[in-house]
């Protein structure tokens, strides 16, 4: 299906901005903050600690190497791509584009540095999250999001038959 112009734009400069965000808030904290270093923000609840992660996601596979997780992030960038361009509804748009964004924001880490910059770190009612970045926010709210959608619309189509079943 043909998108309009409407819908890639503000989908390209929701990639864009994100993106952007990502990368800016990764080279920040490289800048100001030591690699292993935490700096407190809120106490026992939020960190700021640089990291450098070699895994995926939440630091999951390490030592799989960076030619493994390139091949993986170019074949979901493919899929993502596709289904943005195949969807029909826009509002499955910013999902696709959220994930985009993060998968694109960490690839070029991996790309670049061999490793991805991770640096957000919480502490959430005595259990430390695995410290993450803003690529990894973009890709957990975008799927979040598409599942939130399928669920949804399962519910309206299943609400839909069960009306007009009772006719």
């Amino acid at each position: 299906m043909k998108k309009n112009k409407k819908t890639l734009i503000l989908t390209l400069v929701l990639v864009i901005v994100t993106l952007f965000i990502d990368q800016w808030s990764k080279a920040c904290i490289v800048e100001n903050i030591g690699l292993g270093e935490r700096v407190t923000i809120i106490d026992n609840f939020f960190w700021l600690a640089y990291i450098q992660n070699t895994g995926a996601g939440f630091s999951m596979f390490e030592g799989f190497g960076v030619l493994f997780f390139s091949v993986i992030t170019i074949a979901a960038i493919g899929i993502i791509t596709y289904l943005f361009f195949q969807s029909k509804d826009t509002k499955y748009d910013i999902c696709y584009g959220l994930i985009l964004s993060g998968a694109l924001g960490n690839f070029i880490d991996r790309l670049s540095l061999g490793y991805v910059r991770d640096f957000l770190s919480f502490n959430l009612f005595g259990w430390y999250f695995p410290i993450f970045n803003v690529a990894d926010i973009c890709i957990t709210c975008g799927f979040a999001l598409l599942i939130c959608l399928y669920v949804y619309e399962d519910y309206k189509e299943k609400e839909k038959w069960k009306k007009e079943s009772m006719k």
